[in-house]
C-alpha cells in the first residue's frame, strides 16, 4: 500500500509497505512500494476521418491502401468545374496517411496543451505568420501551423486562410473535405459570439402586448450559438493492420508513457489478451484469434507520443478480416483493483548472489508475454507447497543499478526479483532449493503509487531498510535519468551489518560518477571497524539528512518492515 501526507514543512511523505505479518520475512517481503503513471490526456482519435476515408465498412480494420491514395481523378485531386488549384509536390513523409498518424501520436497541434478557448476577432488577427497560423472555420477556430507541410495546395494557398475567417475561401475549395475530424487535435476554441447591434438598440419594452390593436413585433432573432465545443476523450483506443504474414495492432493511449513502459501482453494458443497499465486505471483487449499466429508477440514502445504495437505473426499468409471474436471485458477501461489478477506460468533462468542471504532470481516470461512494470508496482510469485498455493508480492529490479538502455525489464521477457532468503520462510527456502529450469507463476503487475506526486519535485529523499531498498532500486534510475526537475536524490539506506547492504558496490559507483545522487549507510549491528553512521532511524537523523533549501519541493519515500517504516514517518 501506498499513502501520501504532507506536514508542516511540506514535506510529501511516501509511505510504502503491505499488511504486518507474523515473520519477518512477510515483513519485508510484502514492504513494496508502487508507483505508476497518471499524465495529462494529450489526444484523442480522428475516427471519422478515418472511417470516410481509409476503413472497410465491413471490417474493423485499418486496411492502408496498395494504391496510390487519393485515387486518381478523385475530389481530393481535382478542383472543382471552373475552379483553379494549384497542387504542390509533399515532402517525404507528410502523406495524407502520415497526417492521420501526426494527429494520433499525442502530439500538442494547438500549444494550448488539450485546453480551449472562446477566440475574440483581436485574438484571431494576432495568429497570422507560418509558425503560428490560426484560421476560423463555421465559428471554430483551429491552429492550421502543423498541416502546412502536409496541405496539397502548399504553404501558400493555406496562408490565404491566416488568421481570419475562412468559412467562404473553404468552401470555394474544400467544401467537401470532413475538416472537423480531420482537423480535431487543431481544434483551439470557438469565436467569441459578437453582440447583435439590432439586439442592442432594442432596450425599450412596452407596457403593452398590443399596439393599436395589433401584436407587438416579435423581438429581432438572436444568431445561433455556434456547435457546443466536444468534450475531450480520455479513454485510449486501438486501430490494426496486417501484412502477408503480421497482424499489427496499435493502442494509442492519449498520454505520454513513462521509460520503463506499461504493456502486458499474453498470448495463450488462440487468446490474446493485452494490457496497458496508465496509472491507476487498465485497459484491456481481449479476443479469441481469427486465424492460427506463432507463439511470440514482438511490442514496441513509443513512450513520447504514447502509443504501443503489438505485432503477431501469422502462421498462415492469409487474410484476417477482423483481429478475433472479443471476449468478455475487451475493450473495457476500469480501474486497475478492479480487474482481475491474471498468472503466467515463467521459467527460473538463473540465481546470483547479492549478498550472504539475498538472491536475484532471473524468471523468463513465456514466448506468448511480454511485461512492462512500471516502477514501483509489484509483481506476485505463486506455488503449490504441500498442497496449498503460496502468494508473495516482490518488486522487480533491474539487472543492474543503472543498466543499458535496452535492458532485459525494459524489453518486457525477463523479471529480476530481488529476494532475501529465510532459513524458516516457507516460499523463500523453497525458492533458494528450486532447481533451474523449474516453473512459478507469475500475476500482476499492481501497485496504486503513481508519478503524479514526482511532479516538480525537485529533492527526491529515500528510506529504505533491508529489502526495502527494491522500490527505490528502479526509482533511483528514473529520477537520474527521466526527471529532469530533479536536482538532488538522496538515500539513507538502513541494514543490521556491512555485509547486508545491497548492491553496495554499484550504489557507490553511482554516487561517485553522478553528482546529483547521495547515499548514507546506517547500521544497527556495526563491527569496531565501521566509520559510517550507527544506530536506528530518529528524528535527529532524519533532521541532518532531510535538507529543504529555497524554492524547492521535497518528497520523501520510506519502504522496509512495518516497524520501520511507521516509526519514520512519525
Amino acid at each position: 500500500m501506498f499513502s501520501e501526507t504532507t506536514d508542516r514543512k511540506s514535506y510529501i511523505t511516501g509511505m510504502l509497505k503491505e499488511d504486518d505479518e507474523d515473520f519477518e520475512e512477510e515483513d519485508e517481503e510484502e514492504n513494496r512500494g508502487n508507483i505508476s503513471a497518471v499524465l495529462s490526456v494529450i489526444s484523442s482519435v480522428v475516427s471519422g476521418f478515418l472511417r470516410n476515408w481509409i476503413c472497410r465498412k465491413a471490417s474493423e480494420m485499418l486496411n492502408v491502401p496498395s494504391q496510390s491514395f487519393p485515387a486518381a481523378g478523385s475530389q481530393q485531386r481535382v478542383a472543382p468545374t471552373g475552379q483553379s488549384r494549384n497542387k504542390v509536390a509533399l515532402k517525404p513523409g507528410h502523406s495524407l496517411l502520415d497526417w492521420i498518424r501526426l494527429t494520433k501520436s499525442g502530439r500538442d497541434l494547438t500549444g494550448l496543451r488539450g485546453r480551449l478557448i472562446e477566440v475574440t476577432e483581436e485574438e484571431l488577427k494576432k495568429h497570422n505568420t507560418r509558425n503560428d497560423c490560426w484560421t476560423c472555420i463555421r465559428g471554430m477556430v483551429y491552429n492550421v501551423s502543423a498541416y502546412m507541410d502536409f496541405h496539397p495546395g502548399g504553404e501558400e494557398e493555406l496562408m490565404r486562410a491566416a488568421g481570419i475567417d475562412s468559412t467562404d475561401l473553404f468552401d470555394q475549395v474544400h467544401r467537401w473535405v470532413n475538416y472537423e475530424s480531420m482537423l480535431k487535435e487543431c481544434l483551439v476554441g470557438r469565436m467569441a459570439v459578437k453582440p447583435n447591434p439590432a439586439l442592442q438598440a432594442q432596450t425599450k419594452k412596452t407596457e403593452s402586448t398590443h399596439m393599436n390593436g395589433l401584436p407587438v413585433p416579435s423581438p429581432l432573432r438572436q444568431e445561433p450559438l455556434p456547435t457546443p465545443l466536444p468534450a475531450k476523450d480520455h479513454r485510449p483506443r486501438y486501430d490494426w493492420f496486417q501484412t502477408d504474414g503480421t497482424v499489427n495492432i496499435v493502442i494509442h493511449t492519449k498520454r505520454k508513457i513513462p521509460s520503463a513502459g506499461c504493456a502486458v501482453v499474453d498470448l495463450q494458443d488462440d487468446i490474446l489478451q493485452v494490457e496497458m497499465l496508465l496509472g491507476k486505471m487498465s485497459y484491456l483487449l481481449y479476443w479469441r484469434l481469427s486465424s492460427e499466429v506463432q507463439g511470440r508477440v514482438d511490442v514496441q514502445t513509443a513512450h513520447s507520443v504514447g502509443k504501443v504495437q503489438v505485432c503477431l505473426h501469422k502462421s498462415v499468409k492469409d487474410k484476417w478480416t477482423k483481429v478475433g471474436q472479443p471476449l468478455e471485458h475487451h475493450d473495457t477501461f476500469i480501474q486497475c483493483k478492479d480487474r482481475e489478477l491474471f498468472y503466467r506460468e515463467c521459467v527460473l533462468v538463473s540465481k546470483a548472489d547479492i549478498t550472504h542471504d539475498t538472491q536475484v532470481l532471473r524468471l523468463q516470461l513465456p514466448p506468448g508475454s511480454h511485461m512492462q512494470v512500471p516502477v514501483g508496482r509489484h509483481v506476485y510469485l505463486k506455488t503449490s507447497l504441500q498442497g496449498t498455493d503460496v502468494v508473495k508480492p516482490y518488486t522487480p529490479v533491474d539487472q543492474k543499478l543503472i543498466p543499458p538502455s535496452q535492458c532485459s525489464a525494459e524489453m518486457g521477457s525477463d523479471l529480476h526479483l530481488m529476494i532475501k532468503i529465510y532459513p524458516d520462510g516457507l516460499l523463500t527456502s523453497h525458492l533458494a532449493n528450486l532447481p533451474i529450469g523449474s516453473s512459478l507463476l507469475v500475476g500482476g503487475p499492481e501497485g496504486s503509487f503513481t508519478m503524479r506526486i514526482l511532479r516538480d519535485v525537485t529533492h527526491l529523499y529515500m528510506l529504505a531498510a533491508g529489502t526495502g531498498f527494491t522500490p527505490m532500486a528502479r526509482l533511483i534510475r528514473l529520477a537520474l535519468q527521466d526527471l529532469t526537475s530533479i536536482r538532488k536524490t538522496k538515500l539513507m539506506f538502513f541494514n543490521r551489518q556491512e555485509r547486508d547492504i545491497l548492491w553496495c558496490a554499484q550504489l557507490d559507483e553511482l554516487c561517485s560518477k553522478e553528482e546529483r545522487f547521495e547515499v548514507e549507510y546506517v547500521l544497527s549491528e556495526p563491527t569496531d571497524s565501521w566509520k559510517g553512521r550507527r544506530g536506528r532511524i530518529d528524528a535527529c537523523m532524519l533532521q541532518n539528512f532531510l535538507e529543504r533549501p529555497e524554492d524547492s519541493k521535497c518528497l520523501v519515500c520510506v519502504c522496509g518492515p512495518t516497524g520501520f517504516t511507521e516509526l519514520a514517518v512519525q
